[in-house]
This record gives C-alpha cells, structure tokens and sequence, in this order.
C-alpha cells in the first residue's frame, strides 16, 4: 500500500461565515450536538498540546468534561507530564477532529486551574473504579512493570474499603480560556471551509475566514 496514495473526497457540509453565530461557543454547541446525533466515537476526545520548555511541543488525547463562555475543562494528575508543562508554560491548543462529519476545530489559550470545588464537584460524580484510579497512578513515573500497578491497586482498594473516596491533592481540573478558535469543515478538491473566532481586547470575537 502506498500511504500517499490515500485520499478522501469531502463533500458533505459547507461553512459559511455570514450564517455563523457571532460566538464561537454557540457554534462549538451546534456542532458538539451535530457530533452527538452523528453517534461520533468519544466526541469529546481532543488533542492537548503543549510547550512546557519552549522548545518541544508535546501531545496528548484527553477528555473534554465541561464547555461554558468560560472556555474548555478537563481532568488530570497535576504531577503529570501534561500537568508540569502547563505549569511551566500555561499556554496550549486543543484540536477536535470528527471524521464522521468531516470538521475540525481547533483552540487556542491558556490554562488555569479549576477550583478545589469544582475540582471536588466532578470528582465526586466519577465511578469508584476511576477514584481509586487517580489513587494509584502516579501518572508519567516509570514502573518497573503491570504487576506494580495490580499492587498498588490491591493496597488502595484495601485501604479504601467502606469509605468514602476524597479527590487526592494531585489531581484536579483545568480550564482552557480560549483566545483563538478556528472551524474547519471539509470541502472537495481540498479548498476547505475555515472560519476564525479571534478574542479582542478579552471582549468581543472578530470572524474571518481563511484560506484553505
């Protein structure tokens, strides 16, 4: 099989920049629900970039939880690899890609972490089997092998048995604060729909679209 020979024709929605909102937000809903309808594999998968050095960008598939004016959330082991980066450089890009519907979107911002009672609030509403999880994993550190992992597993189940499961001091929330947020929607021969939403003066977003 030769790799460059794989294309895909898209055809199958336009965009246009007359009919779009005046908020990025309340497209990213339209479209989040066109995801929703479409029966998307885990739509609320995107990528997570990174720059924590400067130098070397980092990438990762992580959940979205929760989408408000606000910006973008998700949940992680703040001692991670994902977690020291955005503490050394908080600014990131998230990309979601649905091929089911031929559309992209990609975000651009800063990180801030969510409250201790936000961070709670979800944690709370999590299974217990993922509670004890975010126990055990001591996200990005090397282990010598699985059979670590089913130990510390065992131990904390032990330890938790008849209690309630509090959210450990590592982990918690982010939220995303979006400055950029650009929408791509497939077109043919490649002359692709793309609408920008960039964030002025941290008020009001200003439209365009951009070459493909």
């Amino acid at each position: 099989m030769n790799i460059a020979d794989i294309r895909k024709e898209y055809q199958m929605a336009s965009l246009d920049e007359h009919q779009s909102p005046s908020s990025p937000f309340h497209l990213f809903d339209t479209w989040f629900k066109d995801a929703l309808r479409a029966e998307v594999h885990e739509p609320n998968a995107m990528c997570l970039s990174t720059m924590g050095d400067g130098k070397h960008p980092d990438s990762r598939i992580v959940l979205l939880k929760g989408v408000s004016q606000d910006g973008f959330e998700f949940y992680t082991n703040y001692h991670s690899h994902k977690g020291q980066a955005l503490m050394a450089n908080p600014f990131c890009s998230l990309n979601f890609f649905w091929p089911e519907l031929e559309r992209q979107v990609r975000i651009s911002g800063e990180a801030i972490k969510l409250s201790s009672e936000e961070s709670d609030a979800y944690f709370a509403s999590r299974p217990r089997g993922s509670q004890v999880g975010a126990w055990v994993s001591h996200q990005s550190e090397v282990l010598t092998g699985r059979d670590q992992l089913e130990k510390q597993l065992a131990e904390t189940e032990q330890n938790f048995a008849g209690k309630e499961i509090m959210r450990p001091p590592h982990w918690g929330g982010y939220r995303i604060m979006p400055s950029k947020i650009e929408f791509w929607q497939g077109r043919p021969n490649r002359l692709h729909d793309r609408l920008l939403y960039e964030l002025v003066d941290g008020k009001a977003w200003n439209l365009v679209r951009l070459s493909p």
